[in-house]
């Protein structure tokens, strides 16, 4: 059986940039075995496209300038039959030609910012190229933790109390917005709005470190919301994989940190594997929680991916408070580190099949989107040229 041409798209604008290159060759190695021919397209963190053999080997990115050197600049385009293509943009030698690849598929392994925000599912969609995890919707909603949070409040997910703002709210009324957050009492969280992976998250026990908490933040967001804090805290993560109208949740993990809330470190620089992303991090698998518990939390996630319009694969991440055992939608992320696999494997499923699953998932998806009505034939534009241009431009006073 001939190999299907399956782009994992990787790395991009964002401080996210190295855990993507992580997630990425993870599954790469994965599909080793598999029916699929794994071809990069790696986007720099200056925002360049680009494709060859020695982006598959995670070597070769200790020296980047170099990698980037060597690597080949590449597009999606259309060939005269409407096929979409991965094309390389220069010779990779004098006397070669530039490579294309038919796009059977593309997996999509980007974490934060236009990779994981709903932009590149948006170049997805314009190409008409079937890709894996949620849409441009369900990607643009997760990536916002302020939007998210306001739409599983409106449908019944509990979630903590927070107040959002602007960076130009915070130059202009900057004492409004802390008298709001401390009638929630300290500790106090502050997250950038659109971020990953922890970056950019603090704990604030007084006002001196809620100000410094937020004016670092606002280095990487320009939107952020300070949370009350959960105590005590217990974080709880489920994944699940479906569509927003079926979907099945992993078995829950309790992710264990230095701090009360994970940090960068905790999450990837931990457990002596930072080769290994997300499936490096501390953690108890299955969480060591009650079975009431799991279901509850496991029910939350199920309904949490769809109403957010999520798909393909996701991870949700929960805070428990540890006495009472109240539950509190945190975060979801639909383009997990390490696609979650772990959770996964312990819910018998191989990473292998999961990455199979997923991708067959974003086809179907693509099927059933072409099926529908794509167009609308009209003679609307052979009317208006008999009008003319003056036609168009409406009557002057």
């Amino acid at each position: 059986m001939s190999q299907k041409n399956l782009i994992v798209a990787f790395g991009g604008v964002s401080p996210e940039h190295e855990v993507s290159v992580l997630t990425a060759i993870q599954a790469i190695s994965a599909l080793e075995e598999s029916s699929y021919n794994c071809i990069p397209l790696y986007v720099t963190k200056s925002g360049r496209w680009l494709t060859g053999g020695k982006l598959l080997d995670l070597s070769n990115y200790k020296e980047i300038n170099q990698l980037e050197n060597d690597a080949v600049s590449c597009a999606f385009v259309k060939d005269e039959t409407g096929r979409t293509l991965l094309k390389e943009q220069e010779n990779s030698g004098f006397f070669s030609k530039p490579k294309s690849f038919p796009v059977y598929a593309v997996l999509c392994a980007f974490h934060g910012s236009e990779g994981e925000n709903g932009s590149f599912q948006g170049v997805c969609e314009m190409m008409n190229i079937p890709y894996t995890g949620s849409g441009v919707l369900g990607s643009s909603l997760g990536m916002d933790k302020v939007k998210a949070k306001l739409v599983a409040a409106a449908n019944g997910i509990p979630v903590t109390k927070a107040v959002n703002f602007y960076e130009s709210d915070w130059e202009q009324e900057q004492e409004d917005i802390i008298t709001v957050a401390e009638d929630f009492d300290y500790p106090l969280i502050v997250k950038p709005a659109s971020l990953g992976s922890s970056i950019g998250v603090a704990i604030a026990n007084d006002r001196e470190e809620l100000v410094n908490a937020v004016e670092t933040a606002f280095r990487y967001d320009a939107h952020l919301l300070i949370e009350e804090a959960v105590n005590p805290l217990m974080e709880i993560n489920c994944s699940v994989i479906g569509t927003p109208e079926d979907c099945k949740p992993s078995v829950c993990e309790k992710p264990l940190g230095k701090t009360e809330t994970l940090s960068f470190e905790d999450k990837y620089q931990s457990g002596g594997g930072g080769d290994k992303g997300m499936a490096s991090a501390d953690r108890i698998i299955p969480a060591d929680i009650s079975d009431e518990l799991t279901r509850k939390i496991q029910s939350l996630a199920t309904k949490t991916f769809s109403t957010l319009d999520a798909s393909g694969l996701a991870r949700l991440d929960f805070l428990v408070n540890a006495n009472s055992k109240e539950v509190y939608f945190n975060e979801i992320n639909t383009i997990p580190g390490s696609f979650s696999f772990y959770l996964w494997e312990k819910s018998d499923l191989r990473f292998d099949k999961l990455l199979t699953e997923l991708i067959e998932i974003g086809l179907k998806k693509h099927r059933e989107n072409n099926g529908r009505v794509r167009s609308y034939e009209t003679n609307l534009l052979s009317e208006k040229a008999i009008k003319g241009i003056k036609g168009l431009k409406g009557s002057k006073n």
